[in-house]
């Protein structure tokens, strides 16, 4: 047992975000998406929402600042410019909690599961709303 850390960050999540290097990503899934067939090693985080998760890694993560677009969502199918309720969670979360907030980025549906493939790892969550995924680019740790 840790002091100090959220208790939703899991041993195997723990062990990934650790060994995560500067540049890699990590997507945190809602319970629909394929997060066991995408290719990248996925962690269950059954029954806690994709925004709880998001706000733990983000607790001792920091979000690349070398980049545009450190954070990256589904776009809707059909409405591409749509906010669905858990991408405006996932903002205000970044907006509070991350070292450096930065505006989420969208990609197309088949571009955001391209992109997940080479993912360092998949967090699969109970996160029943629709659209509820979201890639991190995590940043330097400073000395």
């Amino acid at each position: 047992m840790l002091r100090n850390l959220d208790p939703l960050l899991s041993p195997d999540l723990l062990h990934a975000l650790a060994a995560m290097g500067h540049g890699d990503d990590i997507v945190i899934a809602d319970a629909n998406y394929p997060g066991s067939s995408s290719g990248p090693q996925c962690i269950r985080a059954d029954g806690v929402s994709a925004t709880d998760i998001l706000r733990a890694v983000l607790s001792v993560m920091p979000l690349d600042t070398f980049v545009p677009d450190p954070a990256l969502t589904m776009q809707v199918v059909g409405d591409a410019s749509a906010i669905p309720e858990a991408v405006a969670d996932f903002q205000r979360i970044i907006d509070a909690t991350a070292d450096a907030p930065a505006p989420i980025a969208s990609l197309e549906r088949f571009a955001f599961y391209d992109r997940a493939s080479s993912a360092f790892a998949i967090v699969q969550t109970g996160e029943t709303r629709l659209y509820g995924n979201i890639i991190l680019k995590k940043g330097v740790v400073a000395p």
